[in-house]
């Protein structure tokens, strides 16, 4: 039995199925954590295969590199160096678990299991994962530890039942996607475990981005009080050090460490964004990223986070003006781009517009130009991003916002064309937010210039997609803020439209914008993958019947 435990939380990025890259890197945290003469290692839920892995569970051969990889790790720690309490999926009587593995003195000390399975929002664990029974504490070096896994710490169930098991300290191994406002929340139910159990916690997340994931880190030590002794900083790897002592009556205290303050609000929001995109990117091995820069303000915005995420060099900007397209907005998206510092080609669609008219003449000859002459427009813009795409291996990045995907104000095959987009979960008001706040704060790690990066004028002028003269956003949907706050109550809280129009809204613009948040579902099954940074994205989390004739009318 030991008095003293130095314990390491290695707050690490993994990639879904690189078992090699993923074991480097658990390794890399090791040595790290043995310089600085850690006793044991903790990492994040699931870090070995990568965290969601989904379907690759049900995949018999991964399972066995998994297996087969963990027994060569656990014999490595042999050598007297730090043990290790890792995640990952784990084989138990024929059955596949989200499990906590320790690995110490050259093999598999012990196996925990994952009690509580998350099976909402993003979560579909109970679709490739059995649930373990209310797990024992596992011992190591004489100190019982009461290992949780993620949801584990959600309820009070588990942590009690480790605390009536004997368990001294609580630690929780996470892969818990970012949301605004959910960082407070989890250092809330850690609290609440605390204080409960009277037991101090430790809190290991991931971080980096994974699909339409993100991972934040923040992971976090709190004493038997409930009080933060140790926080690593948000959206990097890190490896967080805590000195324990056994003290008076056995129990366990932490001194105190480092404690990085957490970014909140449009500061964790763009973090979010950038890292998405960076590892969106990195880690399917796209050379960089291509987009439509228009002169608008979503553009603007997608250019400047694709810089801060890649580098200039990696970005590749397409000016593709059209007979309507203004000269303001040609001189916005060159200052945008000179501002990024980033390359701006040009490309009229005026004589592709031309062609289409003539090829369409004897088709269309009995019709008044309408709506599809528009979206003619937008799809030859598409098409010319995804012709520059395939000829120089640059993935297109989409510039729509959650606004206009919400109510369908956008074009299949036209400006709903790429690969991802940052914008997808972010509402337009957001956007002006986010826009003047990178005019003033360059973010930690951004590859991008300090100062202004939005031109005022990109921030002051009526928001437009310039496919007929003298247009603005606000001749199809009602001004962004009246939209935003009734796409909220629908998408987010789930509000019925008479407690919408309690809130101040016009009755008939509420079932308007809830027809059109119902009739766009089809367009969002095929727009591209973005950044999750709300409770309820248009991805997993919110799953619709594209076929749908329920509306609550007033």
């Amino acid at each position: 039995m030991t008095d003293h435990l130095t314990i390491a939380l290695a707050q690490i990025n993994p990639t879904v199925g690189n078992l090699r890259g993923n074991l480097e890197r658990v390794r890399e945290a090791r040595a790290q954590a043995a310089g600085r003469e850690a006793d044991l290692v903790v990492y994040p839920e699931l870090v070995v295969s990568g965290y969601p892995p989904e379907d690759l569970i049900l995949k018999p051969f991964f399972l066995d590199q998994i297996e087969q990889a963990v027994t060569v790790l656990a014999a490595e720690t042999v050598d007297g160096g730090p043990a290790l309490l890792l995640g990952t999926p784990w084989r138990v009587d024929g059955r596949i678990y989200n499990a906590a593995l320790l690995l110490a003195d050259g093999g598999i000390a012990a196996v925990r299991l994952k009690h509580d399975l998350p099976n909402y929002g993003v979560f579909d664990e109970k679709r490739v994962f059995a649930a373990g029974t209310l797990p024992e504490p596992m011992a190591y070096r004489g100190v019982r530890l009461g290992v949780m896994i993620c949801e584990d710490m959600w309820s009070p169930g588990v942590a009690e039942a480790l605390a009536r098991a004997g368990a001294e300290l609580l630690v929780v191994l996470n892969g818990s996607p970012f949301e605004t406002g959910k960082s407070g929340l989890r250092l809330q139910l850690a609290q609440s475990r605390v204080g409960e159990t009277g037991l101090p916690l430790l809190y290991v997340n991931q971080v980096g981005g994974q699909d339409e994931l993100v991972f934040d880190g923040g992971s976090f030590t709190l004493g038997a009080g409930g009080v933060v002794a140790a926080q690593a900083p948000l959206f990097r790897e890190h490896l967080l050090l805590n000195l324990w002592q056994r003290g008076c009556g056995g129990r366990w205290a932490v001194a105190d460490g480092e404690a990085s303050a957490p970014a909140e609000g449009l500061a964790a929001i763009y973090q979010a964004m950038v890292v998405g995109l960076r590892d969106y990117v990195n880690k399917n091995r796209f050379p960089g990223v291509l987009l439509g820069l228009s002169g608008g303000i979503d553009s603007a915005l997608s250019a400047a986070v694709a810089v801060d995420a890649l580098g200039a060099a990696r970005v590749h900007c397409v000016m593709m003006p059209s007979p309507f397209t203004s000269s303001d907005s040609t001189e916005d998206a060159a200052d945008v781009a000179g501002l990024l510092g980033c390359k701006l080609d040009t490309v009229s669609i005026e004589p592709a517009m031309v062609a289409l008219d003539t090829l369409l003449a004897p088709v269309f000859a009995e019709t008044d130009p309408d709506v599809t002459e528009e979206n003619l427009q937008s799809r030859l813009r598409g098409l010319i991003l995804m012709a520059l795409s395939n000829k120089f291996g640059a993935m297109v990045l989409s510039t729509g916002n959650k606004s206009e995907m919400s109510v369908g104000y956008a074009t299949l095959y036209g400006d709903m064309c790429g690969g991802y987009s940052v914008l997808k979960d972010v509402y337009k008001t957001t956007v002006f937010e986010l826009s003047r706040w990178r005019n003033q704060n360059l973010p930690e790690g951004a590859l991008g210039p300090g100062g202004r990066v939005v031109p005022e004028r990109v921030l002051t002028k009526a928001p437009t997609a310039e496919l007929k003269h003298n247009q603005t956003d606000q001749d199809t949907l009602p001004p962004y803020p009246v939209l935003d706050d009734i796409l909220e109550c629908l998408v987010e809280n789930e509000m019925g439209a008479a407690e919408i129009v309690a809130r101040g809204h016009d009755a008939e613009t509420v079932n308007r914008v809830w027809r059109m948040l119902d009739r766009a579902e089809y367009k969002r099954r095929q727009a591209p993958p973005g950044v999750k940074i709300s409770r309820r994205g248009f991805g997993k989390d919110r799953r619709y019947p594209i076929t749908n004739r329920f509306l609550t009318v007033l």
